[in-house]
């Protein structure tokens, strides 16, 4: 699973997700992608589980990018622990994902296929999520 090598700061704060996404709107690296249509976070569990069906259907065809990376630990505190005592430990990583953000991207794959792999792709994510094409092929 993803999670970086080395980071500043062990625990952060939970941060805003309100917004449209700054950056990574637009598919740069395929021919599809897979556009966020609100914000949430993406757990590196999630993202992985997304990364195998994606490429159970891409097999040796397309090739396929993952544009999203989980940096932001969540900490969680055991249970049937009493309030107080400082914050919990770091549990798991997620990426905090704004509406308009392209998560993967596929190349070398029919439209069919890639539909198809993206709805399925689509189901393990907990955003709400739709497919999109590169500028100079057919919108869509």
């Amino acid at each position: 699973m993803l999670e970086p090598k080395k980071i500043k700061y062990r625990k952060v704060h939970r941060g805003n997700r309100k917004g449209m996404a700054k950056g990574g709107t637009e598919v740069s690296f395929g021919s599809y992608g897979l556009k966020a249509m609100e914000s949430g976070w993406v757990t590196a569990r999630q993202i992985e589980a997304t990364r195998i069906s994606i490429s159970r259907r891409v097999r040796k065809l397309g090739r396929m990018w993952i544009r999203i990376f989980p940096d932001k630990p969540i900490t969680k505190k055991p249970m049937e622990t009493r309030m107080g005592k400082g914050k919990g430990s770091p549990e798991y990583w997620v990426a905090n994902v704004k509406p308009g953000r392209v998560l993967f991207e596929v190349e070398g794959i029919p439209k069919e296929v890639a539909q198809e792999a993206f709805r399925i792709a689509g189901n393990k994510l907990a955003i709400k999520t739709k497919l999109v094409s590169k500028r100079g092929l057919d919108e869509g």
